[in-house]
């Protein structure tokens, strides 16, 4: 498996967390993925064969080879049934509202493709065009010029948003939107309608994603701590309340986690 992730352009960096490709040698077992919640919204290109994602059971659809896939607060499968090769652009929480007019909260859960996002036309030739890039360089390229074609004085990101997003990520999605907003509740409901409309998910769902984030990486890292210890680290009331809220994520208990391998893309972007 050959990950890696690459800077964005500096007028792009408040919106792009960064672009990343992914290549695994095609393999007679195939086995299905679980994809763990990141708080982020990705734009991909599958260059290599056909990705499924399961639905209900066994039951699956075929990812579009160009698409976006939006805020998901709940785990899901992937199976590769070959070699993949995939080309994406993270983008930051509230990064992608600024690229389209379709209100995000529509793309949460699920996989878009682009042409429904953006002209048909100019989505169909971006897709061709990061087909036939030479290299992740000229597919940056690409990206990052059709991305800045994309911004106008119209677009901007809302500060109430932008704000509190780094609120939370400052401090690993553990300030209380109490605390970002100073006490003034009348702002409240502002704030959930933004975040559905620029996000895609409740202030407080990304909080919890992003505070699991903290303890994932921890996790991962094979650090030498306890649940106890990972879960007071992570500004969790307690090791009970921190093993729900993994469930509820990742679909399974931390050390079920650590020893599964359809956990291992997971595990890799998360590192």
């Amino acid at each position: 498996m050959n990950y890696q992730t690459f800077q964005p352009h500096p007028d792009l960096e408040s919106l792009v967390s960064c672009y990343w490709t992914l290549e695994v040698p095609a393999d007679n077992y195939s086995q299905r993925q679980r994809i763990v919640p990141d708080g982020c919204i990705e734009m991909a290109f599958i260059l290599g064969d056909d990705i499924k994602r399961y639905t209900i059971g066994d039951e699956f659809i075929l990812q579009p080879r160009a698409m976006v896939l939006g805020q998901t607060i709940e785990p899901f499968y992937i199976e590769p049934t070959g070699y993949v090769n995939t080309f994406a652009i993270r983008f930051y929480p509230y990064g992608f509202a600024n690229f389209i007019s379709e209100p995000i909260k529509n793309l949460a859960n699920k996989e878009t493709p682009i042409e429904l996002l953006f002209e048909e036309k100019s989505a169909k030739e971006l897709e061709q065009k990061i087909i036939q890039a030479r290299d992740i360089k000229e597919r940056i390229e690409i990206i990052e010029k059709f991305l800045l074609a994309r911004l106008n004085n119209k677009s901007f990101v809302e500060n109430i948003v932008k704000s509190t997003v780094n609120a939370l990520l400052l401090t690993k999605g553990n300030e209380s939107i109490k605390t970002i907003l100073k006490e003034d509740l009348s702002k409240r409901r502002q704030l959930e309608r933004k975040f559905a409309n620029q996000i895609g998910v409740s202030p407080k769902q990304l909080g919890k994603v992003i505070r699991l984030q903290t303890a994932l990486k921890m996790l991962l890292n094979k650090e030498k701590k306890s649940l106890t210890n990972i879960a007071y680290e992570s500004e969790y009331y307690d090791q009970a309340h921190f093993i729900k809220d993994f469930k509820e994520f990742t679909g399974t208990n931390p050390k079920e986690f650590l020893g599964s391998e359809n956990l291992t893309l997971s595990a890799t972007f998360y590192k």
